[in-house]
């Protein structure tokens, strides 16, 4: 299959683009898409093959559920069965936007979707590509990252054709997307309501709204509500460990005098110092004091390592709070949970 490339204007998207799209969904192919978050890989939600096809392009097991993107904050009741005063709250608060809320499924929802679960997550993204596709196709798009399974999400749509070329209908090239991480996920099937996955709406902002929320804890894993919890993700090709800043240095010395290939993920703050010391790859992912800088450059600088000739990858860690629980989560997610101390 060639995947086509429709280039569209990311601020004021070409309407007669945006039907080329949609007439691929229609059809039951596949779709890549950016929105605020990451490039979204989409399908009719309605269409178990459709669907399916998802899977089959991205390789992803069939027990890690996708998310629903909508258009409209009425049409969540298409695929959801209840929406009670907490979801109506938080969607009048922060939708559209990078937040997933998890709900009881109406049946006619694909059981494909959720993973054969009683429950859906959905989402109304905050780009006019995105929403205007969702609108031309007449359907809510099933959507998880436009990329392989496991791989850093793409924040571009050259990200997304060096993963799935071939493999995909086409893809809607608008540009970089603004935050670059996947959206946060939030539980509201159980009481307290659980973060399943962090991202661009924080903890605290969640608990301004509903008063207490809970993280996600491994013993609450039975099965997977939401993408990101039970399988690896975000990983470049050579293995990455997370180091505390102070010790990255050493680490990266010891790793070089083994005749290793090392390339180091580092933030504005401490660059000059490994700059002075250190011989091997080295990638400047942003300011510590502004984590948004850092979220938005994290995969695309975990894919520039794939381009470089390295072994292995060690990156500098951040305070687990706010904005920066985000960054930690795909960081520890990326080096599968691989410390050195």
């Amino acid at each position: 299959m060639e995947t086509k490339i429709l280039t569209v204007n990311p601020e004021n998207p070409e309407l007669h683009i945006i039907n080329e799209a949609s007439a691929y969904i229609k059809k039951g192919e596949l779709v890549a898409f950016p929105t605020e978050t990451v490039y979204g890989l989409g399908a009719d939600a309605f269409n178990s093959a459709a669907v399916l096809k998802i899977f089959a392009a991205k390789g992803r097991p069939q027990d890690n559920p996708l998310i629903i993107h909508i258009a409209r904050h009425e049409d969540i009741y298409k695929v959801a069965a209840k929406v009670d005063s907490r979801a109506q709250r938080l969607i009048e608060k922060f939708w559209p936007g990078p937040l997933t809320l998890v709900l009881p499924r109406r049946a006619e929802v694909p059981e494909v979707v959720s993973a054969g679960l009683p429950t859906v997550a959905v989402r109304l993204p905050d780009h006019p590509v995105a929403v205007m596709l969702i609108e031309a196709a007449k359907t809510p798009i099933a959507a998880p990252s436009a990329n392989r399974s496991g791989r850093p999400s793409p924040t571009s749509p050259e990200h997304v054709l060096e993963d799935l070329s071939g493999k995909i209908a086409a893809v809607l090239a608008g540009g970089s997307c603004r935050i670059g991480v996947e959206s946060t996920v939030l539980d509201l099937t159980v009481e307290p309501p659980v973060i399943l996955r962090p991202g661009g709406i924080t903890p605290e902002m969640l608990a301004e709204v509903l008063g207490e929320v809970r993280h996600f804890s491994p013993q609450d894993l039975k099965a997977p509500k939401a993408p990101g919890m039970k399988y690896p993700h975000y990983a470049p090709k050579a293995p990455l460990y997370l180091i505390k800043a102070p010790d990255i240095g050493d680490s990266a010395r010891n790793y070089l005098s083994q005749g290793k290939k090392v390339g180091l993920l580092v933030s504005y703050e401490t660059r000059e110092k490994y700059l002075k010391a250190f011989k091997g790859k080295l990638l400047t992912l942003g300011s510590q004091s502004n984590p948004s800088e850092l979220l938005h450059n994290l995969y695309d600088k975990l894919r520039e390592f794939d381009r470089m000739d390295v072994e292995i990858i060690l990156a500098e860690t951040y305070p687990e709070e706010g904005l920066y629980l985000a960054l930690m989560n795909r960081l520890k997610k990326a080096a599968a949970g691989k410390f050195i101390s």
